[in-house]
């Protein structure tokens, strides 16, 4: 569970200090359209709309920006569409990316041209579901925790499995099915978690040298350079020496 953790906890530290926040926004805003499309624009009728209001929140979104988001997304969401790539990364490491586009030829060109560029393969979807497992996982800011025993209890009994202790974070992850139920209960303890969502847990992590995993990260960072790409999911197992390798 700790290489997912890790590599998320590596990401935040970074993210804080890059200049990324305008495409943080950005793919903030398209799941806001996506959700609105999908189930309208109530956040209290639309659990995926409220999600995402929550995730722009824990971003430090501008409140008149998520508005304005909401406001556009009628008109704007609709030519929006999921679509999902799997394929391979130098020295086998599986490689799961979700998009939201208004072109998909656009997309899939992208992407391939990614995978080609930088030694990996492009594979046929639903090739690579079986390495992964889809978890929610919410981060969760220490200072909101009032008394750390009783708020455990209260998650496990709503669903989460593990808790992991990350410095000034906790990290809950919970099986899918339950990922309602604890995003809940959170909101009725009044806890707004800094991020939550689905992620897909890696059920086996591939090992590489320090190379090629330099290799694998660059191929990452350039799929999440993309603005169609909402996540991109990996099983590359994050040594020590990989994660020293990045400062």
């Amino acid at each position: 569970m700790s290489g997912h953790n890790k590599w998320s906890t590596i990401k935040r530290k970074k993210g804080a200090l890059d200049a990324k926040r305008s495409k943080i926004f950005s793919r903030i805003i398209k799941e806001i359209q996506i959700a609105i499309k999908e189930g309208g624009p109530n956040p209290e009728a639309n659990p995926r709309l409220r999600l995402a209001i929550q995730n722009a929140k824990g971003a430090n979104m501008p409140k008149e920006n998520i508005q304005r988001a909401i406001s556009k997304a009628n008109s704007e969401g609709g030519n929006l569409q999921e679509v999902t790539f799997e394929g391979y990364a130098p020295g086998g490491v599986a490689i799961f990316i979700e998009c939201l586009t208004d072109n998909n030829n656009r997309t899939v060109s992208n992407i391939r041209a990614i995978f080609n560029k930088r030694g990996g393969n492009l594979g046929t979807n639903g090739s690579l579901s079986f390495l992964f497992e889809r978890k929610g996982v919410f981060t969760i800011p220490k200072t909101q925790i009032k008394n750390m025993e009783e708020f455990e209890l209260e998650v496990i009994d709503a669903g989460v499995e593990d808790i992991e202790d990350n410095d000034d974070i906790l990290i809950l992850t919970c099986p899918m099915e339950s990922f309602g139920k604890v995003n809940k209960k959170l909101e009725d303890m009044k806890i707004e978690p800094e991020n939550a969502e689905l992620r897909r847990i890696p059920n086996d992590y591939k090992r590489v040298d320090l190379e090629t995993a330099q290799k694998v990260l660059k191929m990452i960072e350039e799929f999440e350079d993309n603005d169609d790409v909402q996540n991109v999911w990996h099983n590359l197992e994050m040594t020590d020496e990989i994660v020293n390798s990045m400062d």
